[in-house]
């Protein structure tokens, strides 16, 4: 089966939309920067800490070994990372609740309270910036959205 080019219009449409998540993602950059050197972490720490935000979002523990490969990091590296964050109070590590042999990571409620004091303002003017749009409007964002993020990360999901 042969494609045929998008027209030129459609053409223009997608480079818009990619521009429009270029965008998006320089923006999610500097808030993530900012928000690093507030809480006084490097990346990697802070990036550890996001998932286990959106793990916890989502009612799911994060293992060591599922930070390792999130940051694409060595499980010794992950060892480093987390002794970072447990020193610093942002998380603790916990006995799984089915395998008393393995453990969890969960954030803390100081780190928790930090973290919100930081990406509150954030989160309420994203919040804010959608409320004009219809139902499938966001809907129709949210398929491209997951859809480009596949296409650049097809391990992420």
């Amino acid at each position: 089966m042969t494609q045929t080019a998008p027209s030129a219009e459609r053409a223009l449409q997608e480079m818009e939309m990619l521009r429009a998540i270029r965008g998006f993602g320089d923006a999610q950059d500097r808030m993530h920067g900012g928000m690093k050197h507030g809480m006084d972490m490097n990346a990697s720490d802070l990036a550890a800490l996001r998932l286990i935000i959106i793990r916890e979002e989502q009612q799911r523990t994060v293992t060591p070994r599922e930070i390792a490969t999130h940051l694409r990091i060595s499980t010794a590296s992950t060892t480093k990372l987390l002794d970072r964050l447990t020193d610093s109070g942002h998380v603790r590590r916990v006995a799984h609740a089915t395998d008393r042999r393995a453990r969890v990571i969960e954030l803390t409620d100081t780190a928790r309270t930090e973290f919100f004091r930081l990406f509150g303002p954030q989160l309420s003017a994203m919040r804010d910036a959608l409320s004009g749009f219809s139902d499938d409007e966001l809907a129709a964002a949210s398929r491209v959205i997951a859809a480009v993020s596949a296409a650049i990360d097809p391990e992420a999901g």
